[in-house]
């Protein structure tokens, strides 16, 4: 879905700027494309600022990275890029840094958790734009069925899951350790058993001593009792694990919030828990983000700052994120999100985000490495896979891939 967003309003100008932005869209329809919200969030900024004009272009998700790499390649980078990943503009100078183009205020009132996943060499670039975590849904009506609580632990959830089989739930626990998502489940679950991608240094640590025994167990006590469903993990896509879900055929997987909308909307019966630890409570979550962007190449330093600075308003932030799903990035947004009765249902998400820990997309590697989890770790849980193995390839890969993108 493409497209190109031009305000109409009468605030013109001789001798203004126009700036050019590239978004994605969060839509799921025409009906909710996020043209529209960019449609209105520039006609007013338009009407207060005579002299600069905005252009924005949304694409969808499928293409908007790779629209922005084919615009920069090609010597032409709009002014601002809302996207997934900025590490690689950065570590070539082509952004600016994000106290160049935010007011102070505008600037401290991110999340700092957000912040600081925005940072290269401890500078921030990315400007975080819209955020998610993560939670454990399950099917209230399955669980009535089979007599079983939600998961506090990693035994309660194989015995949960043990029960849901038992009552021919078609997917006791979905796993979706498929090509199009796997880096995200595989995160949670090694979040879960207390490690995750990265050292305490900054460094890859995909094979440690946690991480195997994480996929290990996944591996014995839930893959191979046939307590993860008839599509073996390495197939089974996100996407479609979520539908399953919305089918009722799903007793638990982990979800973000647009999730809740899908279920709801098929009449499922469904609840929400923190992810569960290996001996309880999980100590972080998956955090996820999504990013600002401002290339330095038309040099509209000024004009950026203004632009953004109404962006970044806590209604224009909450405006979004109640219509897609999201959780808002700022502190002052957060706070009335947290204080509002109307957004009761993302409250669960909301506190969760203080302790969420988000990919390490401030390593340039990252694109990369992520590719190769997607690409091969589904292999750790199979018949034939060695967790010890795939995690150990991994680990080398991404090393290989840190090495050459710090030379």
């Amino acid at each position: 879905m493409t497209g190109a967003l031009v305000s109409c309003s009468g605030a013109g100008g001789s001798g203004g700027v126009t700036l050019r932005l590239v978004a994605a869209d969060y839509g799921d329809s025409s009906a909710n494309s996020s043209k529209k919200y960019w449609d209105q969030l520039v006609r007013g900024f338009e009407a207060e600022h005579s002299g600069i004009k905005v252009e924005v272009s949304v694409y969808s998700w499928n293409d908007v990275d790779r629209k922005v790499t084919e615009m920069v390649a090609a010597g032409d980078a709009p002014d601002m890029a809302q996207i997934g990943a900025y590490a690689d503009y950065a570590a070539a100078g082509r952004l600016y840094r994000a106290d160049e183009v935010l007011s102070i205020p505008s600037q401290a009132d991110f999340a700092s958790e957000l912040s600081d996943a925005g940072k290269v060499n401890r500078v921030q670039y990315g400007m975080p734009f819209a955020a998610s975590t993560r939670l454990l849904f399950y099917n209230r009506t399955l669980f009535s069925e089979a007599g079983i609580t939600p998961p506090t632990t990693w035994s309660e959830l194989a015995a949960d899951a043990r029960a849901l089989k038992a009552k021919g739930v078609k997917f006791p626990y979905a796993l979706p350790l498929g090509p199009e998502e796997a880096q995200a489940e595989t995160m949670q679950w090694l979040l879960s058993g207390g490690d995750g991608y990265l050292d305490g240094f900054g460094s890859y640590n995909l094979d440690s001593t946690q991480n195997v025994a994480t996929f290990t167990w996944l591996k014995d006590e839930l893959v191979g009792k046939g307590l993860t469903g008839p599509v073996p993990p390495a197939q089974l896509n996100r996407a479609d694990a979520f539908t399953a879900f919305t089918r009722g055929e799903v007793g638990m997987l982990n979800g973000h919030p647009s999730l809740m909308k899908a279920a709801a909307a098929k009449g499922v019966q469904f609840g929400m828990v923190p992810m569960p630890g290996i001996n309880g409570r999980a100590k972080s979550t998956m955090g996820v983000a999504d990013w600002m962007t401002a290339f330095r190449q038309n040099g509209h330093q000024d004009q950026i700052r203004t632009f953004l600075d109404y962006v970044y308003d806590e209604k224009n932030v909450l405006d979004f994120s109640r219509e897609y799903d999201l959780l808002p990035v700022t502190n002052s947004a957060q706070e009335t999100m947290a204080a509002s009765p109307q957004d009761a249902d993302l409250a669960p998400f909301l506190q969760e985000l203080p302790s969420s820990e988000l990919y390490p997309v401030g390593k340039t590697s990252w694109a990369g490495v992520s590719a190769e989890i997607k690409k091969r770790i589904g292999k750790a849980v199979g018949p034939d896979g060695s967790p010890a193995a795939i995690l150990g390839q991994l680990q080398r890969a991404a090393v290989t891939a840190d090495s050459a993108s710090a030379g």
